[in-house]
Protein backbone atom coordinates (compact mmCIF):
# COMPACT_ATOMS: atom_id res chain seq x y z
CA UNK A 1 0.00 0.00 0.00
CA UNK A 2 1.38 3.53 -0.75
CA UNK A 3 2.63 5.52 2.08
CA UNK A 4 3.02 2.52 3.82
CA UNK A 5 6.61 1.28 4.61
CA UNK A 6 6.45 -2.62 4.21
CA UNK A 7 10.14 -3.55 6.15
CA UNK A 8 9.81 -5.52 8.97
CA UNK A 9 10.20 -3.36 12.21
CA UNK A 10 13.52 -2.77 13.66
CA UNK A 11 14.40 -5.11 16.66
CA UNK A 12 15.39 -2.95 19.86
CA UNK A 13 18.75 -4.81 20.19
CA UNK A 14 19.60 -4.30 16.71
CA UNK A 15 20.39 -0.32 17.78
CA UNK A 16 22.95 -1.93 20.61
CA UNK A 17 26.60 -2.44 19.29
CA UNK A 18 27.50 -5.47 21.39
CA UNK A 19 31.27 -6.07 21.63
CA UNK A 20 33.47 -8.60 22.22
CA UNK A 21 36.87 -8.60 23.87
CA UNK A 22 39.02 -11.70 22.77
CA UNK A 23 41.98 -12.04 25.47
CA UNK A 24 44.46 -14.22 24.55
CA UNK A 25 44.94 -17.49 27.26
CA UNK A 26 47.89 -17.61 28.97
CA UNK A 27 50.26 -19.82 27.12
CA UNK A 28 51.97 -23.39 29.01
CA UNK A 29 55.00 -21.51 28.25
CA UNK A 30 54.62 -18.84 30.93
CA UNK A 31 52.80 -20.77 33.35
CA UNK A 32 56.05 -23.26 33.85
CA UNK A 33 58.11 -20.49 34.23
CA UNK A 34 55.96 -18.82 37.08
CA UNK A 35 55.96 -22.05 38.80
CA UNK A 36 59.90 -22.55 38.00
CA UNK A 37 60.81 -19.14 39.51
CA UNK A 38 58.34 -19.58 42.60
CA UNK A 39 60.12 -22.92 42.67
CA UNK A 40 63.54 -21.31 42.96
CA UNK A 41 62.08 -18.86 45.63
CA UNK A 42 61.37 -21.49 47.93
CA UNK A 43 64.90 -23.43 47.53
CA UNK A 44 66.46 -20.03 47.96
CA UNK A 45 64.26 -19.62 51.04
CA UNK A 46 64.62 -23.34 52.74
CA UNK A 47 68.80 -22.85 52.30
CA UNK A 48 68.96 -19.70 54.16
CA UNK A 49 66.86 -21.08 56.70
CA UNK A 50 69.04 -24.20 57.16
CA UNK A 51 71.61 -22.00 56.95
CA UNK A 52 70.78 -19.64 58.73
CA UNK A 53 71.92 -20.64 62.72
CA UNK A 54 75.43 -21.03 61.21
CA UNK A 55 75.62 -17.75 60.29
CA UNK A 56 73.83 -16.39 62.83
CA UNK A 57 76.60 -18.27 65.36
CA UNK A 58 79.82 -16.49 63.27
CA UNK A 59 78.22 -13.44 63.38
CA UNK A 60 77.70 -13.42 66.87
CA UNK A 61 80.84 -14.33 67.58
CA UNK A 62 83.31 -12.78 65.08
CA UNK A 63 81.26 -9.72 63.62
CA UNK A 64 78.27 -8.28 66.03
CA UNK A 65 80.82 -7.89 68.96
CA UNK A 66 83.42 -5.90 67.22
CA UNK A 67 85.17 -4.41 70.18
CA UNK A 68 85.35 -7.97 71.98
CA UNK A 69 86.87 -9.97 69.38
CA UNK A 70 89.57 -12.29 70.77
CA UNK A 71 89.82 -14.99 67.80
CA UNK A 72 93.00 -16.02 67.80
CA UNK A 73 93.79 -17.83 64.26
CA UNK A 74 92.93 -16.79 61.11
CA UNK A 75 89.16 -16.54 60.25
CA UNK A 76 88.41 -17.29 56.63
CA UNK A 77 86.19 -14.95 55.06
CA UNK A 78 84.13 -16.49 53.26
CA UNK A 79 84.64 -19.81 54.51
CA UNK A 80 85.62 -22.18 51.70
CA UNK A 81 83.96 -25.62 51.21
CA UNK A 82 85.20 -29.17 51.24
CA UNK A 83 85.42 -29.25 47.28
CA UNK A 84 82.92 -33.00 46.94
CA UNK A 85 85.30 -34.06 44.64
CA UNK A 86 87.96 -34.20 46.69
CA UNK A 87 90.44 -37.40 45.79
CA UNK A 88 90.71 -38.73 49.69
CA UNK A 89 92.07 -42.22 50.22
CA UNK A 90 92.77 -45.04 52.86
CA UNK A 91 96.76 -46.16 53.17
CA UNK A 92 95.82 -49.17 51.76
CA UNK A 93 94.65 -47.24 48.33
CA UNK A 94 90.75 -47.31 48.91
CA UNK A 95 88.79 -44.16 47.94
CA UNK A 96 87.00 -42.33 50.86
CA UNK A 97 84.15 -39.48 49.63
CA UNK A 98 84.50 -36.35 50.84
CA UNK A 99 80.96 -36.45 51.89
CA UNK A 100 82.29 -38.59 54.90
CA UNK A 101 84.50 -36.31 56.60
CA UNK A 102 81.25 -33.70 57.25
CA UNK A 103 79.05 -33.70 60.56
CA UNK A 104 82.19 -33.40 63.01
CA UNK A 105 84.25 -30.52 63.65
CA UNK A 106 87.83 -30.94 62.35
CA UNK A 107 91.61 -30.49 63.69
CA UNK A 108 93.31 -30.95 60.33
CA UNK A 109 97.08 -31.46 59.72
CA UNK A 110 98.68 -31.58 56.57
CA UNK A 111 102.27 -33.07 56.28
CA UNK A 112 103.86 -35.79 53.61
CA UNK A 113 104.50 -39.15 55.40
CA UNK A 114 108.03 -38.24 56.71
CA UNK A 115 106.61 -36.04 58.78
CA UNK A 116 109.59 -33.95 59.65
CA UNK A 117 109.93 -32.14 63.18
CA UNK A 118 107.21 -29.27 62.68
CA UNK A 119 104.37 -32.07 61.43
CA UNK A 120 105.19 -34.34 65.01
CA UNK A 121 104.80 -30.80 66.93
CA UNK A 122 101.76 -30.13 64.40
CA UNK A 123 100.49 -33.95 65.56
CA UNK A 124 101.22 -33.68 69.30
CA UNK A 125 99.30 -30.26 69.57
CA UNK A 126 96.28 -31.88 67.34
CA UNK A 127 96.42 -34.54 70.53
CA UNK A 128 96.89 -32.77 73.59
CA UNK A 129 94.23 -29.63 71.94
CA UNK A 130 91.59 -32.43 71.65
CA UNK A 131 92.12 -33.84 74.60
CA UNK A 132 91.68 -30.48 76.73
CA UNK A 133 88.21 -29.89 75.42
CA UNK A 134 86.72 -32.17 77.78
CA UNK A 135 83.49 -33.38 77.36
CA UNK A 136 83.14 -31.50 74.19
CA UNK A 137 86.34 -33.84 72.61
CA UNK A 138 83.69 -35.82 70.57
CA UNK A 139 82.61 -33.14 68.23
CA UNK A 140 85.60 -32.53 67.27
CA UNK A 141 87.53 -35.32 65.09
CA UNK A 142 91.87 -35.60 64.07
CA UNK A 143 92.90 -35.82 60.72
CA UNK A 144 95.80 -36.05 58.96
CA UNK A 145 96.29 -35.66 55.26
CA UNK A 146 99.16 -37.20 53.94
CA UNK A 147 99.74 -34.60 50.70
CA UNK A 148 102.37 -36.55 49.04
CA UNK A 149 102.85 -40.65 48.41
CA UNK A 150 105.42 -41.46 50.88
CA UNK A 151 104.39 -43.66 53.55
CA UNK A 152 104.40 -42.74 57.29
CA UNK A 153 106.83 -44.17 59.71
CA UNK A 154 105.71 -46.96 61.63
CA UNK A 155 106.85 -45.55 64.47
CA UNK A 156 104.69 -42.03 64.30
CA UNK A 157 101.47 -44.22 63.27
CA UNK A 158 102.11 -46.80 66.31
CA UNK A 159 102.65 -42.96 68.72
CA UNK A 160 99.78 -41.40 67.28
CA UNK A 161 97.71 -44.95 67.95
CA UNK A 162 99.16 -45.54 71.44
CA UNK A 163 98.10 -41.68 72.31
CA UNK A 164 94.90 -42.33 71.29
CA UNK A 165 94.30 -45.91 72.08
CA UNK A 166 95.10 -44.87 75.68
CA UNK A 167 92.27 -42.71 76.02
CA UNK A 168 89.44 -45.00 74.44
CA UNK A 169 87.04 -44.70 73.65
CA UNK A 170 87.50 -41.71 71.71
CA UNK A 171 88.78 -42.39 68.11
CA UNK A 172 92.35 -41.97 66.67
CA UNK A 173 93.15 -39.43 64.25
CA UNK A 174 92.53 -40.49 60.92
CA UNK A 175 95.07 -40.47 58.34
CA UNK A 176 94.42 -39.83 54.40
CA UNK A 177 95.57 -39.43 51.59
CA UNK A 178 95.04 -36.59 49.21
CA UNK A 179 96.92 -34.80 46.11
CA UNK A 180 98.96 -31.80 47.00
CA UNK A 181 97.72 -29.66 44.16
CA UNK A 182 93.81 -31.36 45.12
CA UNK A 183 94.46 -30.25 48.14
CA UNK A 184 95.79 -26.53 47.88
CA UNK A 185 92.57 -25.87 46.01
CA UNK A 186 90.95 -25.64 49.32
CA UNK A 187 93.31 -25.13 52.00
CA UNK A 188 95.68 -22.28 51.85
CA UNK A 189 98.50 -21.12 53.91
CA UNK A 190 99.58 -17.55 55.31
CA UNK A 191 101.89 -15.81 52.77
CA UNK A 192 104.97 -16.60 53.17
CA UNK A 193 104.44 -20.08 54.63
CA UNK A 194 103.47 -23.50 53.16
CA UNK A 195 100.36 -25.92 54.14
CA UNK A 196 102.52 -27.96 56.24
CA UNK A 197 103.13 -24.63 58.79
CA UNK A 198 99.76 -24.56 60.21
CA UNK A 199 96.67 -26.64 61.88
CA UNK A 200 93.02 -25.62 59.56
CA UNK A 201 89.89 -25.93 61.12
CA UNK A 202 86.63 -27.24 59.44
CA UNK A 203 83.18 -27.02 60.69
CA UNK A 204 80.71 -29.91 60.72
CA UNK A 205 79.29 -28.40 57.18
CA UNK A 206 82.63 -29.37 55.88
CA UNK A 207 84.11 -25.63 55.22
CA UNK A 208 86.99 -24.16 55.93
CA UNK A 209 86.71 -21.11 58.43
CA UNK A 210 89.70 -20.89 60.28
CA UNK A 211 93.48 -21.26 59.87
CA UNK A 212 96.14 -21.64 62.89
CA UNK A 213 98.82 -19.54 63.37
CA UNK A 214 102.23 -21.03 62.56
CA UNK A 215 103.90 -22.18 66.18
CA UNK A 216 100.52 -21.60 68.03
CA UNK A 217 100.18 -20.81 71.77
CA UNK A 218 98.25 -23.59 72.89
CA UNK A 219 96.16 -21.54 75.39
CA UNK A 220 94.75 -19.44 72.64
CA UNK A 221 94.32 -21.93 70.48
CA UNK A 222 91.63 -23.52 73.23
CA UNK A 223 90.13 -19.97 73.36
CA UNK A 224 89.25 -20.34 69.92
CA UNK A 225 87.96 -23.79 69.85
CA UNK A 226 85.86 -23.03 73.18
CA UNK A 227 84.10 -20.35 71.42
CA UNK A 228 83.26 -22.29 67.94
CA UNK A 229 82.15 -25.30 70.02
CA UNK A 230 79.91 -22.77 72.35
CA UNK A 231 78.96 -20.92 69.26
CA UNK A 232 77.90 -24.38 67.50
CA UNK A 233 75.95 -25.55 70.42
CA UNK A 234 72.51 -25.09 69.51
CA UNK A 235 73.23 -26.60 65.22
CA UNK A 236 75.95 -29.39 65.77
CA UNK A 237 75.68 -32.54 67.86
CA UNK A 238 78.42 -34.90 68.34
CA UNK A 239 78.34 -38.26 65.58
CA UNK A 240 77.94 -38.11 62.04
Amino acid sequence: MSGIDSSAPASPDSALLVNFSVHSLPSTGDAALRRTERGRRLMILVLLICAAPVIASYFAFFVARPHARTNYSDLIVPTRPMPASLPLAELSGAAVPASSLRGQWLLVVVAGGACDSRCERNLWLQRQLHETLGAEKDRVDKLWLLDDAAMPRRETLDAIAAADNARAPFAPARVLRVSRAALAAWLAPAPGHALEDHLYIVDPRGDWMMRVPVDPEPARLKSDMDKLLRASASWDRPGR
